[in-house]
């Protein structure tokens, strides 16, 4: 009689995006004026994930 082998259960973490790296937010550069000159950035939601910081199929 051949023993039949338990399998071990493997949990897979869900890939990072990769424009966010995992976080769920990017950085924008702000622009302001009619020349358009940089002042500073500003977080927002990252549209590939969506915030989750996962990967969407």
């Amino acid at each position: 009689m051949a023993v039949s082998k338990t399998r071990a259960t493997v949990t897979a973490e869900p890939a990072k995006c990769p424009t966010c790296k995992g976080s769920g937010e990017v950085s924008r550069t702000v622009h302001v004026g009619r020349k358009r000159r940089a002042v500073g950035q500003q977080t927002g939601l990252c549209l590939t994930c969506l915030g989750s910081g996962e990967v969407i199929d």
